[in-house]
């Protein structure tokens, strides 16, 4: 049943604080949200709501039907990451080694706040589907919701999900018409040489030479195979060869990821490292082999979706405090599954209050409360720019 129409919005936006801190305190990784999604699921069926968990393991749906109009989705990640809380709230991280550095305990809390408040409103005649993602981080906990049927048992016209943003003003809004995020691959790279003694080399064929050779040959794929104006980051972390001083290995392995704003350069830059992989090192006396698996696509917004969030938030903030069409990043987020099966938009909201917040993933990171209330007001605004 509907909460009475008298519900105070500040009210609400207390609560949200006091839920993302009990997040905060509490947080679990991908796949592991089981305290999360409960609390999440009860205080859901507390607003009245129709829920479904377990959608993607630990993933919550909730439904609002009040109107004839389509359904839309509302999307908000629970998970948390691998890394310990340097910082000191009074809401400190009660998980060794395990904190919200990424602000999904604000993500949780404002689209519970959303709920809590499209319920409270009689007036509201649309159709919601409220959902809560988990792993999002490395775990593709979208795909697997999709995998478990979302999109045919919750059908929906359109979905949207927001990231703070730290390094944007506090209250902005960001959205972009095309590419907010880049896609994420990986690849793994082995060098077949020939081992021999460190004095000897002469008498091998040293991979840890070739791998070193072919690391820089992989980056004149960015630098002079593909086009400056196509975004793409390509990055070598891992270099593993030999277990002694005085022994040429037999193999050397080069992994690294790729990241990139478009599905054909993705493809160009896969096919490219394939090639080079396994012809280099023949020019040396060895031979290569690549293992490359794609990762998170392209964060591609529709359109119509994306322009959508742009009017909301010009209604809302004004024009100066909107930006559209600006610079994606070479991060990668698993909406994108979600865009790729269903139109949506995927934006955010600044988080800076004064120039020094902390970046995202970083042990001293804290989600800004002061920008709960502006998220619940674009997701109420959206449901409510579909309602019949």
């Amino acid at each position: 049943m509907p909460m009475p129409d008298n519900f105070n919005f500040s009210d609400i936006v207390d609560q949200a604080r006091a839920w993302r801190h009990d997040f905060h305190a509490h947080p679990e990784l991908g796949y592991q949200e089981h305290r999360t999604s409960t609390v999440v699921a009860e205080l859901l069926e507390s607003f009245g709501l129709a829920v479904v968990t377990g959608l993607g393991g630990t993933g919550v749906v909730a439904t609002l039907a009040r109107g004839s109009g389509p359904f839309i989705g509302l999307r908000a990640d629970m998970d948390a990451l691998p890394l310990q809380e340097l910082g000191s709230p009074d809401y400190k991280s009660k998980n060794v080694g395990c904190m919200h550095a990424c602000g999904h305990d604000g993500h949780t809390a404002i689209l519970l706040a959303t709920a809590k408040y499209l319920c409270s409103d009689s007036s509201f005649k649309g159709n919601v589907h409220f959902i809560f993602q988990p792993a999002e981080e490395t775990g593709a906990g979208a795909r697997k919701m999709i995998e478990d049927g979302l999109f045919e048992k919750f059908p929906m016209v359109a979905v949207y999900g927001l990231h703070n943003w730290p390094s944007l003003k506090e209250g902005l809004i960001a959205v972009n018409p095309g590419a907010m995020m880049a896609s994420q691959d990986t690849f793994e790279i082995c060098i077949s040489g020939s081992g021999a003694h460190a004095a000897m080399p002469e008498k091998g064929i040293d991979p840890v030479m070739i791998a070193a050779q072919l690391i820089s040959a992989l980056q004149t794929i960015t630098s002079r195979r593909i086009s400056p104006l196509d975004s793409v980051v390509l990055s070598v972390t891992m270099v593993e060869a030999g277990s002694a001083y005085n022994v040429i290995p037999q193999t050397a392995t080069i992994k690294g990821t790729v990241r990139c704003l478009d599905q054909s350069v993705r493809e160009q830059v896969e096919n490219m490292i394939r090639s080079m992989a396994t012809s280099f090192p023949v020019s040396f006396g060895g031979t290569g082999s690549v293992i490359y698996r794609e990762g998170y696509p392209v964060t591609k917004n529709d359109p119509d979706c994306a322009a959508r969030v742009r009017d909301i938030g010009i209604a809302l903030n004004g024009a100066e405090r909107v930006e559209w069409n600006g610079p994606a990043s070479m991060a990668s987020e698993d909406f994108a599954f979600m865009l790729q099966a269903c139109p949506g938009a995927y934006f955010w909201l600044g988080a800076n209050r004064d120039g020094n917040a902390m970046p995202l993933h970083h042990p001293h990171y804290d989600f800004n409360d002061q920008v709960i209330a502006s998220g619940i007001q674009v997701f109420e605004r959206l449901a409510k720019s579909y309602q019949s």
